[in-house]
Parts: C-alpha cells; sequence; structure tokens
C-alpha cells in the first residue's frame, strides 16, 4: 500500500515508505523470519522496535485532495481502495501490518482482518450470494458456519447443497451438475463452493484439487472456492496453493493461540478480496487495534507452537491408539481409509494437534472421561498453548439435528482434543488416569 505521508516527510503512523525485503543474496526468507518485522517501519513510530498500538477512530489526512482520494478508493469509485489511512471502521496500521504478515504465510495477494472468525465467514458469503443463488459446501463444518447457510442465508433466498468430505471428482460433478440445475430453476447461480477441511470435529479431509477441477469442468462462471484452514493453517496446509481461491481462518485458534483473544481473516487474490473488503467497510466487524497487536506478537511464535503442539499430538494418540476404552482415532498421522490417505499425502504438511477420539459407550462415558482430567481443560476452542477437550455432540455441534450429526460421523461416543505444548508424558499420564475412571 502507498503510505500516507506528506510532502516534509513528517513521521505519519504508517509504515513502510521503502520496498520491503523479501529476500538476501537470492535467499527467499521464510515466513517465521518475515513475522519479526515486515509491514512495519520502526523510523515512523519514534523507532519502536515492535509497532505500537493505534487507539484512534479516525485519521487526519495531509490535505482535502488526499482524503477525497482516499474516499474515492474506500467507495469504489476508483479502484484501488484507499491509499492511507481513513476511519477505523475501513482500516488502520495494527491491522494493516496484520494482514500483510498474515498474506505471506498462505502465499496471498491480500488479506482481511475481522472481529471473529464467524464475522469473517458471514460476510464472505454475504459479499458473493444473492436470492437464488447456490452455495455448495462440505460436511462437515463448523455448526455456526453450517447453520448460518441453512438457517441465516435460508431466509434471504439462498439454497445449498453439501457433500461428504472425502467425495471423488465423480461425485463432485454430480453434485455441482445438480447445484446447477437448483440454482437455475430460481433464477441464480452455484454463488460459492465453501470448503473446511480438515472438517470439524472429525478430521475428514477434502480433495481441494479435485474440487477445483470439478468447477472448471462444470461452472463457466466466476466462481471461488473458499476453504476454512483453521485445522492445519497456517504450518501444516495452504490450500491457495492446490486450486482454493479464498483461505479463511478463526485466528482465535492457532494463530492467536493463547485463549486470549477472538479473530479471524480471509486471504486470496485481490480480486475475490475486494468485494469482501467493500462490505466490510460498510458493515464493520474488522478487527481492533489492540487485538490486531496481540496478534502479531502470536505470529512471532506460531511456527514454534504448532510444531510442539504437533509433536505432542504424535505422541498422545499413539498412545490413546492402543488403549483397549478407545475403539478409534480421527488423527491425521493415522489415517485408514485409502482415499484420505491420498488426500493427505497430496495437501498437508503435518498431523495437526486437534483430533478425535472414540470411546467405548456413549455420552456418559465420555462425561467420565472429562470430568476427571487434571490438566487437560474441560473448553471448546482449540489450537491453544493449554489442551483443550470437549464433546462435540452436546456442546459446539449440538444446534445441528441428531440425524445429521449421525450422518458426518458426530456420534455421542466421540471427544474433542486440542493439544498444546506441555510436556507430552505429563499429558499422558492424564488421559490415562482420566481414562481409568471411565
Amino acid at each position: 500500500m502507498t503510505d500516507a505521508i506528506d510532502a516534509t516527510n513528517t513521521p505519519t503512523p504508517r509504515r513502510k515508505p521503502k520496498p520491503e525485503k523479501t529476500s538476501i543474496g537470492g535467499r527467499e526468507l521464510k515466513p517465521s523470519t518475515m513475522m519479526m518485522g515486515y509491514g512495519f517501519d520502526p523510523a515512523l513510530s519514534e523507532g519502536s522496535l515492535k509497532a505500537p498500538i493505534f487507539l484512534t477512530s479516525t485519521f487526519a489526512f495531509e490535505n482535502a485532495a488526499a482524503g477525497k482520494r482516499h474516499f474515492e478508493g474506500i467507495t469504489g469509485k476508483r479502484e484501488g481502495g484507499a491509499e492511507g489511512l481513513v476511519y477505523s471502521r475501513f482500516n488502520g496500521p495494527n491491522q494493516e501490518i496484520l494482514e500483510d504478515r498474515l498474506a505471506i504465510w498462505d502465499g496471498a495477494e491480500d488479506a482481511l482482518t475481522f472481529s471473529s472468525g464467524m464475522t469473517a465467514i458471514c460476510i464472505l458469503m454475504m459479499a458473493y450470494c444473492k436470492a437464488g443463488d447456490v452455495i455448495v459446501h462440505s460436511g462437515p463444518l463448523y455448526a455456526a458456519s453450517e447453520g448460518f447457510v441453512s438457517k441465516v442465508l435460508s431466509k434471504f433466498g439462498v439454497t445449498y447443497i453439501d457433500f461428504p468430505a472425502g467425495a471423488s471428482r465423480e461425485e463432485l460433478d454430480e453434485v455441482l451438475k445438480r447445484a446447477k440445475c437448483q440454482a437455475g430453476e430460481n433464477g441464480g447461480k452455484v454463488a460459492m463452493i465453501y470448503l473446511e477441511s480438515p472438517g470439524n470435529p472429525t478430521n475428514a479431509l477434502v480433495d481441494i484439487e479435485a474440487v477445483r477441477d470439478a468447477r472448471d469442468a462444470n461452472l463457466k462462471w466466476s466462481c471461488p472456492i473458499a476453504i476454512d484452514n483453521t485445522f492445519l493453517g497456517p504450518l501444516w496446509q495452504r490450500p491457495l496453493d492446490h486450486g482454493a481461491d479464498i483461505v479463511a481462518y478463526s485466528l482465535t485458534k492457532y494463530v492467536g493461540g493463547h485463549s486470549d483473544l477472538v479473530a479471524g481473516s480471509l486471504a486470496g487474490a485481490k480480486k475475490w478480496m475486494d468485494p469482501v473488503r467493500a462490505l466490510r467497510n460498510t458493515m464493520g466487524g474488522i478487527v481492533d487495534p489492540n487485538t490486531a497487536w496481540m496478534l502479531l506478537r502470536s505470529l512471532e511464535t506460531v511456527e514454534l507452537r504448532m510444531q510442539r503442539a504437533g509433536e505432542n499430538a504424535a505422541k498422545v494418540c499413539a498412545f490413546l491408539r492402543d488403549h483397549p476404552k478407545v475403539t478409534g482415532l480421527g488423527y491425521l498421522g493415522f489415517i485408514d481409509d485409502a482415499r484420505q490417505q491420498d488426500i493427505y499425502n497430496r495437501h498437508c504438511k503435518g498431523a495437526g494437534s486437534t483430533f478425535s477420539v472414540f470411546l467405548k459407550g456413549g455420552e456418559a462415558e465420555c462425561f467420565a472421561f472429562l470430568d476427571n482430567l487434571q490438566i487437560a481443560k474441560l473448553a471448546v476452542s482449540l489450537g491453544g498453548t493449554e489442551t483443550l477437550a470437549s464433546h462435540p455432540a452436546s456442546m459446539t455441534h449440538l444446534s445441528v439435528a441428531p440425524e445429521r450429526r449421525a450422518a458426518l460421523g458426530i456420534t455421542d461416543s466421540l471427544v474433542r482434543i486440542s493439544i498444546g505444548i506441555e510436556d507430552a508424558d505429563d499429558l499422558i499420564a492424564d488421559f490415562e488416569q482420566a481414562l481409568e475412571q471411565v
């Protein structure tokens, strides 16, 4: 972005008047290195090593012509968006630095931040859908995402067709043909293909490449493929490399990583982000400066935290796999299905640290296990420094109809676990003593 620096070069709360260094001696810098300073120039903020928190609702223009130019960009009368800081519903220094760094992780041209993951998802869908349109989505989805499609967008004439996460190319072709017919009957089009991979809470993987190929073969108009990459991103999967157009995150999870904030993001090519940015500018929902600053802090250690959590999860799952009271694991390090293993080999760089455990019995046995945990915390969410465990059927996915939960494999015997960065042997001891109470 162009910086709003006046003719006398008076320091302003912007951040990069000169090109950013992305390589040294021909070597491309890794994201973990760029998280330490990319997008921020200390010279523009009194030499502060870290970006300050800019708590302001509005920004002074250097002259009236600049104000006009910025608003022409904000309102779409001129392409390119705002050339400087305008108003905190639109942009701000902390948010823009954060968006620059988030885009790096996914190799995206542009990124947008939001007050929550669901704010990001809802504004995304509203930006692309109108009455008569159809959304095609994978299953399972996070319950709030599925509910927004089926219960909220349906009020405005948007319908949907879903398919199981592991669907083949042939099955995807059939789904898109049905969706085209449904949209034609309603006077609309297939407006978006929305994926969640791995799916919450089963860890079922979607073949992003097959979805892209099916889209390209069956839809002759611009239809974005968006994907919720929260379970594996940004370290263990880069969906934009495999055919997705837009990647969504609950930044609350691994990116934030300390269970102390709520935020969300989208990233992709600018042509996909521009309509979403325009609607966010109208509705609000941009992440606040303090949360953006906390996320900048967290991005400096996200790789270290995720690596440690992934190593811990592998050790814990090796223990759980052989336990007599465990009937199955939804862990990407131990995949039994050949189709799922093929998707994993092509799309994923790691197995992650969030997985499902199936216990002998049902709700009562799961509750006994959860109530006896001493290190792991009984709480929803995932991707934090601490280990969390929950019962999706009675908690995060309670709003999903029982028959729908059953079809998606979200049974009363399923416990979802997000492994943190504690000592792995301590976690194993905790799970072992809790299982003894089942």
